[in-house]
C-alpha cells in the first residue's frame, strides 16, 4: 500500500475511509494532504470491493482550509520552488484548487463528507465536490469564495450573495435548509447513522449508483457548472491580486475568517465545535 503521512486509509466491507490527518492543525490543507487524498481516492476506485467512499477529518474537525503556513507546508512550497507569480505559481494553484476537486467530483463512485467541528473554506471546498453531505448538529460550515466557485450551485445565487458579502458561520441545521448538507446528527450519532447510510448505497446496484451520478453531474454541466468554476478560479486569482496591491498600500481589512470569527462570538459563541 501507498505510504500515507497527512491521510488515513482504511477499508471495513464496501467502505472506504478516508480521512485527514493533520489534527494538530484542524485538518487545514497542505499540498501534502491533497497529493495524498488523490492516492486514496485513486486506491478506493481500483478496489473492486469499495463500493462507497466516506470522507473524514480526525481530531474532532473536518477541516480548517488551506494550509498557509505551517512549518511542513513552507518547506513544502521551498522545494518544489513555487513562487507566488507566474505561469508556474497558477498551474500550481488551479491544480490543487480546480483541477483536483472537478476529478474527485466526479470520481467513479459515490462519496460521502461526514462532517464534524470547523468546516472552513477550502474544507467547504472538498465537502461541496463530494456527492453527499452529513454533518454533526454543532459542525459549522463557512463557505468557499471563488477557487471552487460552485456556492450558487450548492446553495442559490441570492443566498451565495449573502454569504459571501458578509462571510459568516452556517450552523449544520442552516446549511442543511440551504441544501448543502443532506442530513444533521447528534455528534454521537453522526458516524453510525453516515455507515448505515453508505451500507444502504452498498446494496443498490453499483450500475444504478453509477449511471445516476453521471445524470446528475451531466445535468449540472449543461447548466455551466464546469466552465462557471473555470471562470470563478480567474475571478479569485484577480481578487487575490488586488488584495497584495492593498497590503502593499496598507490598506488593511480583516480577512473573511476574521470576520465569521468575530460574528460567531456572542450568541454563538456555545456552538463552538471542539477544540
Amino acid at each position: 500500500m501507498t505510504e500515507l503521512t497527512d491521510i488515513a486509509y482504511s477499508t471495513d466491507g464496501p467502505i472506504a475511509w478516508i480521512t485527514f490527518n493533520r489534527p494538530k492543525y484542524r485538518n487545514a490543507q497542505s499540498w501534502r494532504l491533497l497529493d495524498e487524498f488523490d492516492k486514496a481516492m485513486d486506491m478506493a476506485d481500483a478496489d473492486d470491493a469499495v463500493q462507497v467512499i466516506i470522507v473524514r477529518g480526525a481530531g474532532g474537525n473536518f477541516s480548517s482550509g488551506h494550509d498557509l503556513g505551517t512549518p511542513e507546508q513552507a518547506d513544502d512550497r521551498k522545494a518544489r520552488g513555487i513562487g507566488d507569480a507566474g505561469v508556474e505559481f497558477y498551474n500550481n494553484f488551479k491544480h490543487y484548487n480546480l483541477d483536483l476537486l472537478l476529478k474527485w467530483r466526479n470520481a467513479r463512485k459515490p462519496t460521502i463528507a461526514m462532517v464534524e467541528g470547523y468546516c472552513i473554506f477550502a474544507g467547504w471546498m472538498m465537502a461541496a465536490c463530494v456527492d453527499i453531505v452529513f454533518a454533526a448538529k454543532d459542525a459549522l460550515f463557512l463557505p468557499a469564495l471563488l477557487e471552487y466557485f460552485s456556492l450558487p450551485y450548492d446553495i442559490g445565487t441570492r443566498k451565495a450573495k449573502e454569504l459571501m458579502f458578509e462571510s459568516r458561520f452556517l450552523t449544520a441545521d442552516e446549511a442543511m435548509a440551504c441544501g448543502f448538507v443532506n442530513r444533521v446528527y447528534n455528534p454521537a450519532d453522526l458516524e453510525q447513522e453516515t455507515t448505515n447510510y453508505a451500507l444502504r448505497v452498498a446494496e443498490n446496484s453499483p450500475m444504478n449508483v453509477r449511471m445516476s451520478k453521471v445524470a446528475a453531474n451531466k445535468s449540472q454541466d449543461l447548466m455551466g457548472y464546469t466552465a462557471s468554476l473555470e471562470s470563478g478560479l480567474s475571478d479569485y486569482m484577480l481578487m487575490m491580486a488586488h488584495r497584495g496591491e492593498a497590503r502593499m498600500k496598507d490598506q488593511r481589512r480583516l480577512g473573511g475568517v476574521d470576520l465569521a470569527v468575530r460574528g460567531l462570538k456572542g450568541d454563538r459563541a456555545g456552538l463552538t465545535p471542539k477544540e
